[in-house]
């Protein structure tokens, strides 16, 4: 009987010890990052309402709309409220354009709605307003990405017109955003619209709207019957070369996409043929006056 009782009154093991231990060590970080999260929840509403204006009446949606499908697994990520978001900017701002532009005819309008929505300018809006900083993600690469669009576009103040690569995850978060914004209004479009419209400016307009690189070099080559071909050694070294009636006039390079090489290639040939057309022109018209 005495043995029964000391072995019952026996101090719990070392290894007990240690997991006890870390059971509360681990409920304890739980509770810091649930309460850090609820700050960072807070700040979230707090400078999004800063931003746009809008207080959301569901913080989860604005919360959904900022969180990448990285962040951990099986986590409500902004996809589908991009998907809607994207759905509506194209709506409101086709509207937007069909009244302020009645004499633009369908494909001007088109070309301009897609200046104001396409990859590049959503980036650029995200940018503008710090949107980025709020995205909760588990992407190593993406902060160098978002660097180095910042430093490309310097140089283009409005648009790139193609000549830029922007990174998509900022694109996705301002339409995830407009989105969850729409569905939080009760998917009122003129509540949504005075958002957007804050967001998105500069737009883009009839003036500014810039002519795609290739459709610039197509054009000057058609009107002066000039034939155009493409060389693709972008899979040997990012690069793609033009030709302009069978004489070299230009080159791209960007070896992570394809499109991008295409484009700034486009544009320097546009700039060589371009110059060429206008040394010719003032040369002939030194001759006729001369003459």
């Amino acid at each position: 009987m005495d043995t029964d009782q000391n072995q019952n009154q026996n101090p719990p093991s070392l290894e007990n010890f240690h997991i006890h231990n870390q059971e509360k060590q681990d409920k304890k970080q739980e509770n810091e990052e649930l309460m850090n999260q609820s700050f960072t929840d807070k700040l979230l509403e707090e400078e999004i309402k800063e931003i746009t204006g809008y207080k959301f009446n569901d913080p989860c949606l604005l919360q959904q709309a900022f969180t990448d499908s990285s962040y951990h697994d099986n986590c409500l990520s902004y996809e589908r409220l991009e998907y809607i978001g994207d759905s509506v900017l194209n709506l409101l701002i086709a509207k937007e354009h069909y009244f302020i532009y009645p004499d633009l005819p369908p494909g001007r309008l088109t070309r301009l709605r897609a200046a104001n929505v396409d990859t590049e300018k959503l980036a650029r809006v995200a940018l503008k307003w710090n949107l980025h900083k709020f995205l909760r993600h588990k992407k190593p690469l993406l902060d160098g990405q978002i660097e180095s669009f910042t430093e490309a576009i310097s140089a283009y103040p409005l648009h790139s017109s193609g000549l830029v690569d922007a990174p998509k995850v900022l694109a996705d978060i301002v339409e995830s955003l407009i989105g969850a914004i729409f569905l939080d209004c009760n998917s009122s479009l003129d509540t949504t619209w005075q958002v957007v419209k804050n967001l998105l400016q500069p737009m883009i307009i009839p003036t500014t709207l810039q002519t795609h690189p290739v459709t610039k070099l197509n054009e000057i080559c058609q009107k002066n019957g000039l034939k155009i071909k493409f060389v693709d050694l972008w899979k040997e070294r990012g690069e793609i070369e033009v030709y302009v009636d069978h004489e070299y006039a230009g080159r791209g390079k960007y070896n992570s996409k394809r499109l991008i090489a295409v484009n700034r290639a486009a544009n320097n040939a546009y700039d060589q043929i371009a110059s060429k057309l206008s040394t010719v022109e003032d040369m002939q018209q030194s001759c006729r006056c001369n003459g």
